[in-house]
């Protein structure tokens, strides 16, 4: 049997593995050499000069720099090392020259790993450039003193004892063989070591990853491999989290193989499309795991319609509290508006019938009782939706509705920006619903009202020291207000043990975002709505 064929192809395997590594760590050199010196620099100069403001650009920019480096060394190791390293998970921070855009790119455990490979690279670096240095010399000194020697081009040299000549070159260049195999395992093992170093600081485990996608993962030897799960009644691939999954297009480095089981697509493994294991190991792996992902994508599918669902449950109270704006818009701009108008042609009647008594108490009774109505509108129209959350935000239109409880209450509002409407609506709702409760059922005689932000939570608060012991069950609305916090993410505690009163604290998620009525809370549309709310 000829087996010179393979001994042929793991020589040049080898040497593949030994140019790879040698060319790796003399271009690694450099590339970290300039990149510690821009950092250092960098960082150092905007530290300086962050007081006067143009040190923040140039941390930001000192920051992306990091990112940047991270990415052409990933890249270098997985064309040279084949390290198959996925890209780091990176933030998306705020455009603009700001504190904020700053944490949002060092945010994150893709910065921490970036900046990581920066301050160990170097010296792992400068190791690597070194070995590689000995061990091609290791080969190039002998061949070149044995070309020397078997040609004859120099004049009387000595290698030690001996004087170079035809049999000493001949000695030499067969001592370059044994050198060759010591530097092809060097090289072998040190690029070996860069492939360790490298997928230990840029290598992000994957979140959510299970037992199937790990086994997959290390048989392949893809550590960047990904699972989609296939759901046929919607036709879509979907990750471990019920979340649509794009598959790969051609040409864009990575590939998928389908897996099938019982006549029937189950799931999709994504991988490299450089995969050394070739697509016949790849259909071999994922035969044997069939069953396993065939129960994954049971439970992946399950996911999915539970996100329908919560989805389809925001969407319907979103679209709820728009009916309610816009019912609140026409009783403000319809009813509303032609009831204070006839108020006021009452008055004006009233004064043109002063002569007649009679007709100026029937004139004043009915405008007693259009004032009651008015006053009956608008506070349904203010349940409904009030204009104030609309126009102004969650802590003016929190102030309004404390202001109208019938009992003694202190009200802290530590919430400066505007947050969806959603988040506003639900937060609304919170307290209006609490002080509700307290007015009817807690016979409390204070109340305290905060709202506040935590992070990325809007936290609602309302504190009194009534009578204690509600219950969601007891249909206080306390019931309702769990099921709406639960449409945006959020949720509600409740603390009402009998005769100490009661806390109830919501927390509902929300980043802040810019009002797209008046740039944030003020000028002439708050002023406005203010004064609507008071009419």
């Amino acid at each position: 049997m000829n087996t010179g064929f393979p001994a042929t192809l793991e020589l040049r395997s080898r040497l593949e593995v030994a140019a790879a590594a040698g060319a790796y760590a003399l271009l690694a050199l450099p590339l970290t050499l300039a990149c510690v010196l821009v950092v250092a620099f960098g960082s150092v100069l905007g530290l300086v000069l962050l007081p006067l403001w143009v040190g923040l650009p140039m941390l930001i920019s000192t920051a992306e720099a990091t990112w940047r480096y991270a990415h052409l060394e990933r890249r270098l190791a997985n064309r040279l090392l084949r390290t198959r390293i996925p890209p780091l998970p990176r933030p998306r921070p705020p455009r603009g020259i700001s504190a904020a855009r700053l944490r949002g790119v060092v945010g994150g455990e893709g910065f921490s790993r970036a900046a990581a490979l920066l301050l160990f690279k170097l010296p792992v670096s400068l190791v690597g450039a070194a070995v590689s240095v000995v061990a091609l010399a290791l080969v190039a000194v002998p061949l070149l003193l044995a070309f020397v020697g078997l040609t004859g081009l120099s004049g009387p040299t000595y290698v030690g004892p001996f004087e170079l000549g035809p049999l000493t070159g001949l000695a030499l260049a067969l001592l370059a063989v044994p050198a060759a195999v010591v530097s092809l395992a060097v090289l072998g093992g040190l690029a070996a070591a860069f492939r360790r170093f490298m997928r230990s600081l840029l290598t992000v485990p994957a979140a959510g990853a299970g037992p199937v996608r790990e086994m997959l993962a290390e048989s392949l030897g893809d550590r960047s491999l990904s699972i989609a799960y296939w759901l046929p009644e919607r036709e879509l691939f979907v990750d471990e989290r019920g979340t649509p999954v794009e598959m790969p297009a051609p040409g864009s480095g990575r590939a998928w193989t389908s897996v099938d089981r019982g006549g029937g697509r189950v799931a999709g493994i994504i991988h490299d499309t450089d995969l050394d294991a070739g697509p016949d190991l790849v259909q071999a792996a994922a035969a044997g795991a069939a069953l396993a992902l065939d129960n994954e994508r049971l439970k992946a599918d399950l996911r999915a319609r539970l996100e329908e669902l919560r989805a389809s449950r925001a969407r319907i109270v979103e679209a709820g509290d728009e009916a309610r704006r816009r019912l609140e818009r026409d009783l403000h701009d319809g009813a509303q508006q032609q009831l204070v108008a006839l108020a006021l042609d009452l008055r004006l009647l009233k004064r043109k019938a002063s002569s007649d008594p009679e007709t100026a108490v029937l004139i004043e009774r009915a405008s007693e009782k259009l004032a009651a109505a008015l006053d009956d509108l608008r506070e349904l129209a203010r349940g409904i939706h009030p204009t104030i959350l609309t126009h102004r935000g969650l802590g003016p239109a929190v102030e309004a509705a404390t202001d109208r409880v019938p009992l003694e209450t202190e009200t802290e509002i530590d919430l400066e920006e505007r947050y969806p409407p959603a988040v506003e609506a639900t937060g609304y709702f919170v307290v209006t619903e609490a002080l509700t409760n307290i007015a009817k059922y807690a016979h409390a005689s204070r109340a305290r009202v905060r709202v506040t932000r935590e992070r990325d939570d809007v936290v609602v608060e309302v504190v009194d020291d009534g009578i204690g012991g509600a219950d969601p069950r007891g249909g206080s609305g306390l019931r309702g207000l769990i099921d709406r916090l639960a449409t945006v993410e959020g949720e509600l505690t409740i603390d009402s043990p009998p005769g100490q009163g009661t806390r109830i604290v919501a927390r509902i998620p929300g980043r802040p975002v810019r009002s797209h009525l008046d740039g944030g809370g003020g000028g002439p549309a708050a002023a406005a709505a203010s004064a609507q709310e008071r009419i």
